[in-house]
This record gives structure tokens, C-alpha cells and sequence, in this order.
């Protein structure tokens, strides 16, 4: 019961870092587009790098992730969301690069959390 507990705050994680980031990456693109191609690129990198850090801190302030691993997700779903950012330009003569890049800022986040925790155990 303890594994599958464990699994499905993780996938909760997941879920919730893949959310935001790409809610982010669509309201700064919105926001942007006012300044033209450039800015809507522009806004969609900024508005998905500042939701990592909101998507960290509501994970820790549900209990899904300790306090400590906060900017391992952190960290590692901004590095996830650019990898997201290069695929999504990359592949956006097709819908399947764009809508699937967002899952990357999830495995990012995932992999920053268990990052932190092995460099916490002694």
C-alpha cells in the first residue's frame, strides 16, 4: 500500500508540474504575442520558467514533495520546460512535438526530486 501511495504522489507531481508549466508557457505566449512573433516566443519562456517555481512550492504545500526537494523540482523542471521549448519550435509543423513537449517539464521535475533526495542521503 506504501509503494502504490508513493506512485501516485509521484504521478500527482507529474501531473501538476506538466500543468502549470505548459498553463505558463500558454498565458506568456498570450501575453507576448502583443510585441509580435518575438515576444510571443519570448513571453511563452518566461511564462513557463516563472509557474516552475509556483508548481514547486504548491507540490511541497500539498505534501506531495518534502520541503527539502523543493529546487531539485524546481531546477529541474525549468530544465525540462527549454527542453520543451526546443522541441515545441522544432516540431511545430506538427501537432504531436507541441502538445507532447510538456511532458518533459514533469520528467524534469521528477528527476530534479530524485536528484535532491540521493544527494541528501549519507
Amino acid at each position: 500500500m506504501l509503494c502504490i501511495t508513493k506512485h501516485m504522489r509521484r504521478l500527482r507531481v507529474f501531473v501538476l508540474f506538466v500543468a502549470l508549466g505548459g498553463l505558463g508557457g500558454f498565458l506568456g505566449s498570450i501575453a507576448g504575442a502583443a510585441f509580435g512573433r518575438a515576444g510571443l516566443f519570448a513571453g511563452g519562456i518566461a511564462g513557463g520558467l516563472l509557474l516552475t517555481p509556483l508548481s514547486a512550492w504548491l507540490a511541497v504545500r500539498l505534501g506531495w514533495i518534502p520541503a527539502a526537494s523543493r529546487s531539485g523540482a524546481t531546477i529541474g523542471a525549468a530544465i525540462g520546460f527549454l527542453g520543451a521549448v526546443a522541441v515545441a519550435v522544432n516540431t511545430l509543423s506538427s501537432p504531436i512535438g507541441p502538445l507532447l513537449s510538456p511532458l518533459l517539464v514533469g520528467a524534469g521535475a521528477l528527476a530534479g526530486i530524485l536528484i535532491s533526495e540521493r544527494a541528501r542521503r549519507p
